[in-house]
């Protein structure tokens, strides 16, 4: 088996087709063959290569509508309602301790000898020490949930490989890009409309690398001018997991929030733009110009507004009130001419608004983008006190919300993994295999609130007890030993064995202690 890092392979090189000593492929290692590129459902920008040359294609739509997108969800991060919600996804997401690390690494399903176990938990550690995930967590998951991507460049040294990482470089994820370049064969096949001989372009080969630009053109083609191509094993790359199923883009959580909050924003300057523009009572002059030339009158209307208005004005460096006379504001007075034959000089009172405090359709509107952050309202309303229940009053949404935050940790423990990955490579810890074969038995478990989880555990412990209460009259006679153990007491074979152990070694210490130990006892 080969292993392809760094751009290098390390291995036997796969035999690929017939060949005039093996025509059967027996003993061959052989790629099986499809028409069908594969497909990770990862954000990678899929295009078809062929020709002696190979021929590429300009994303550069595709990579501004991606950029575009991430400047949008950068700049709704700053609006007061989506931080809020952002803080409070982040602050149950990462929860740092002061004697506890945010993120530790779960090897205890591992069949591995302990050597190896140490060996990988200490390349873990120094994973988490090359990101300064303990100082920084809150800023990294920050990062990665609003900006939906995030690039870590692997810096190893060159003439010493099997040293391992040495350091992580953050990358803007508006300059880098992953690419699949799919290069196809005709191929005749068995299965076509026009008979059994239709060909079919099946998969040859298929090639995925990063390309970098630091530039504002956004183009992908190969060239030095455009951009770098990089490996993709000197590259960490997370994403959000959600992927536009039209565009195969990797789209951000904030992106269903971002019809609302616009929408959000409208009503509310509508509605301080109707506050401050009928809030004050406005005064209506009917002047009676009697049959005056409409020069005349306009003149004469003019010097009445001169004539009779006066606008006091507070000059608050001396304390003093000054009048200030100046030319009229349409939103103070209304002058209006009135011909001869009509009503006389009037002056009436324009109301102001009469519906300034509902606040029903912002109220509505506020409601709707915390329903597409996934945060409980109950968290955003101020309202809302702080409940310090038992689980029978934590609300739906609450438990919802909390498996919203572990889909956004196993999204984002695949960083940890991929980083876990490379080190254990380089150092020779594990090869390819050993890594497909034992990471299903890994798991990156992140810091919770430990007030919380143990409430909730004493809750159920305190339950489970209570139960056992009322069946211990029956153990022996209807239920067996066994069936408590699992089905009240919701214990493993593993937990199980170690209780019976232990119980069966405590008669044995307690005869071993000498007589003076036992009578301080």
């Amino acid at each position: 088996m080969a292993i392809d890092i760094f751009g290098f392979t390390i291995g036997r090189k796969k035999d690929i087709g017939k060949t005039l000593l093996d025509p059967l492929n027996i003993g061959i290692e052989k790629d099986p063959e499809s028409f069908v590129a594969p497909e990770t459902y990862d954000g990678t920008y899929t295009f078809e290569a062929g020709g002696i040359f190979g021929t590429s294609v300009d994303f550069s739509g595709q990579i501004k509508n991606e950029n575009a997108l991430i400047q949008q969800y950068r700049s709704m991060s700053l609006y007061p309602e989506v931080d809020m919600a952002i803080e409070d996804i982040v602050n149950e997401s990462v929860v740092p301790g002061t004697d506890v690390k945010p993120v530790k690494l779960n090897i205890d399903g591992l069949k591995v000898s302990d050597i190896v176990k140490k060996k990988i938990n200490k390349e873990f550690d120094n994973i988490v020490k090359l990101l300064n995930f303990d100082n920084r967590a809150h800023d990294i998951f920050r990062r990665w949930y609003i900006d939906s991507k995030l690039y870590y460049h692997i810096l190893i040294e060159e003439n010493s490989p099997e040293k391992g990482i040495v350091e992580l470089r953050p990358i803007d994820p508006t300059k880098i890009k992953r690419i699949r370049k799919v290069k196809k064969k005709p191929k005749k096949g068995d299965i076509g409309p026009k008979g059994p001989w239709q060909k079919l372009d099946v998969i040859q080969e298929v090639e995925e690398y990063f390309i970098y630009t630091n530039t504002d053109k956004d183009s992908l083609y190969q060239t030095p001018t455009s951009g770098l191509k990089i490996s993709p094993d000197s590259i960490c790359y997370v994403h959000s997991g959600m992927i536009d199923g039209n565009t195969r883009q990797a789209i951000g959580y904030l992106h269903k929030a971002i019809r609302p909050l616009n929408m959000l924003r409208q009503i509310e300057d509508a509605v301080v733009i109707y506050r401050i523009s009928r809030a004050p009572e406005r005064r209506i002059f009917y002047i009676d110009v009697g049959n005056l030339p409409k020069q005349k009158a306009e003149q004469y209307l003019r010097e009445l507004m001169n004539r009779y208005r006066s606008k006091l004005v507070y000059d608050k460096s001396t304390g003093t009130i000054r009048d200030d006379r100046d030319h009229l504001s349409m939103l103070e007075d209304y002058w209006l001419p009135r011909r001869e034959g009509g009503r006389g000089t009037e002056i009436t009172t324009l109301p102001g608004g009469q519906n300034l405090g509902q606040m029903d359709d912002v109220d509505y509107l506020q409601k709707k983008l915390y329903q597409s952050l996934n945060v409980p309202i109950t968290r955003l309303v101020s309202e809302n006190g702080f409940n310090m229940g038992r689980s029978a009053e934590i609300s739906r949404d609450e438990v919802k919300f909390q498996k919203f935050i572990s889909r956004l940790q196993y999204r984002f423990a695949e960083m940890f993994m991929t980083l876990l990955k490379t080190q254990l490579i380089l150092k020779g810890i594990t090869t390819q295999d050993d890594w497909d074969m034992i990471s299903k038995d890994m798991k990156v478990v992140f810091n919770r609130d430990t007030y919380f989880d143990e409430l909730k555990e004493n809750e159920i412990l305190s339950e489970r007890l209570n139960m056992l209460d009322k069946v211990q009259p029956f153990v022996g006679e209807f239920f067996p030993k066994n069936f408590i153990f699992k089905k009240v007491l919701k214990l493993t074979d593993k937990e199980i064995k170690d209780i019976q152990d232990e119980l069966e070694q405590e008669p044995a210490m307690v005869e071993q202690q000498p007589p003076e130990q036992m009578e301080q006892q």
